[in-house]
């Protein structure tokens, strides 16, 4: 195998020889961290037609969430206190 002699220049032609070898799945560890793509059933994709409007549902759902939990922390026990007697 011949030398080649390192240029910043790029070459008129490039053989699969010339960039080593490959490796599958390199990046894919790495890939799945950086994405957060979701496939939707279809009977879900039906009533979602574009991404905003699913990330709208599920921020509302957040919200919703969000929400009863609060309500709990802030029970008093009352009811408990009711029953225990």
């Amino acid at each position: 195998m011949k030398k080649v002699k390192k240029t910043e220049e790029l070459r008129p032609l490039y053989k699969r020889e010339d960039l080593g070898p490959g490796v599958r799945g390199k990046y894919y560890k790495s890939y799945r961290k950086a994405t957060n793509l979701v496939l939707l059933s279809p009977d879900v994709a039906k009533a979602f037609p574009t991404d905003e409007a699913v990330n709208d549902a599920l921020r509302s759902l957040i919200d919703l969430a969000k929400k009863s939990i609060r309500m709990e922390k802030q029970s008093t026990g009352r009811a408990k206190k009711l029953h225990a007697d």
